[in-house]
């Protein structure tokens, strides 16, 4: 039991956990049981079907523990002042706009395939984060946290892209009452109202509207967490941080139950009609191609750039290498270019592409990135004793 416990709390559990759901999903979709698997995605569950319980309601709370990082990190952490926020944040920009133009490279001739152009720019925080963390002192703290941030700022740019282009028809009656619905929010915020019950309600009350709006219900958990108080006082005059004590009660619940739900749920791709010269469908190589090469290229080229101007200081004890392997880990697109693929393409043949292109861009950096940390870098603690 012991060793449970110490995988539980392990950086890696996530990833591990999301690898091997999705692993299970990509085994029984090309099994016997493939029809009950894509069967059950469809069961009815009340008002809605398996997947849509998932990709819509539980994602708003993975979508809520997403805002509520990017709010501890622009007020707490390492993106409180612009000084720091000014590497990961062009890092983000240019690990996005590297991959789109990759991917519109090999699909510019097929209007049909344009609208997935997003999927390759978003990096996986689990997945990314767990690869490091196996490789310990190897990486030094500062690149950690230049690959935490820079994922955060990402899953921001991911979540205003949703918004502005997987947006079909709008019902500005819904908009209206979810904006209604925000001003209580901020209400409850500024009154300094940091007990959970109220901004439960209205949350939910939140994601029905944007639920019927048009947009995303996703959404509503990001738009969520930036109402919640970041610091309350107690009548006793103790301060606490709302954010963190939400954060602390989600964290658990997303990293080891929603995200695995999504990878089953969403990975299952079936390879029976699968053929050699799908390997080189544009869709294919548009992702893949984007996420290996297009996300370590934005990244490593604004790291060198701006080190070598001196804009920005090199990140403490890092070397080139550890800089190009942490650039190859952005690569690691898997949860969030899942999920910008089902918005991208209706369910058929380009979203089953997409996904090898996910699968593939995705092991491909994951891989190397680890080979790279794991044997072209030295050790921290070797840097520090030099330094010393």
């Amino acid at each position: 039991m012991a060793w449970i416990k110490s995988f539980l709390q392990s950086p890696s559990a996530g990833g591990i956990l999301l690898l091997i759901s999705a692993a299970l999903a990509v085994g029984v979709a090309n099994s016997s049981l493939a029809e009950q698997y894509f069967m059950f995605l469809k069961l009815p569950l009340g008002p809605f079907p398996v997947d849509l319980w998932v990709n819509d309601v539980l994602m708003a709370i993975f979508f809520l523990g997403v805002g509520l990082e990017i709010k501890h990190e622009m007020i707490y952490g390492e993106l409180n002042t612009n000084a720091k926020r000014i590497l990961p944040t062009i890092c983000a920009c240019c690990g996005v706009m590297v991959p789109a133009i990759i991917y519109f490279a090999f699909n510019h001739a097929n209007p049909l395939y344009h609208r997935g152009w997003a999927i390759p720019t978003a990096t996986d925080i689990a997945f990314s984060i767990g690869v490091v963390s196996l490789l310990g002192t190897r990486v030094p703290v500062a690149m950690k946290v230049l690959l935490t941030t820079l994922a955060v700022v990402d899953d921001l740019i991911a979540v205003i892209i949703i918004a502005a282009v997987y947006t079909e028809s709008l019902s500005f009656l819904f908009m209206g009452l979810a904006v209604v619905i925000f001003v209580l929010l901020m209400i409850l915020n500024k009154r300094g109202i940091f007990h959970p019950i109220p901004y439960i309600i209205l949350g939910l009350g939140l994601w029905y509207c944007i639920f019927r709006s048009g947009l995303h219900a996703t959404l509503s958990g990001v738009i969520l967490a930036m109402t919640i108080p970041y610091r309350a006082k107690y009548s006793t005059g103790r301060l606490i941080s709302p954010i963190m004590q939400w954060n602390n009660a989600l964290i658990k619940w997303i990293t080891f139950l929603i995200l695995p739900l999504f990878g089953f749920v969403n990975a299952g791709v079936s390879f029976g009609d699968f053929t050699y010269s799908d390997l080189f469908h544009p869709v294919v190589l548009g992702v893949s191609l984007a996420l290996f090469l297009g996300k370590q290229i934005g990244v490593f080229a604004t790291v060198f750039v701006l080190v070598k101007t001196k804009l920005v200081d090199m990140p403490v004890h890092a070397t080139w290498s550890h800089v190009y392997g942490i650039a190859l880990c952005c690569g690691i697109g898997f949860t969030m270019s899942l999920f910008v693929d089902l918005l991208a393409f209706p369910a058929g043949h380009a979203q089953e592409m997409a996904k090898v292109g996910i699968f593939m861009g995705s092991i491909l950096s994951g891989v190397l990135g680890y080979l790279v940390l794991r044997f072209l870098t030295p050790d921290v603690s070797a840097l520090e004793r030099k330094e010393d």
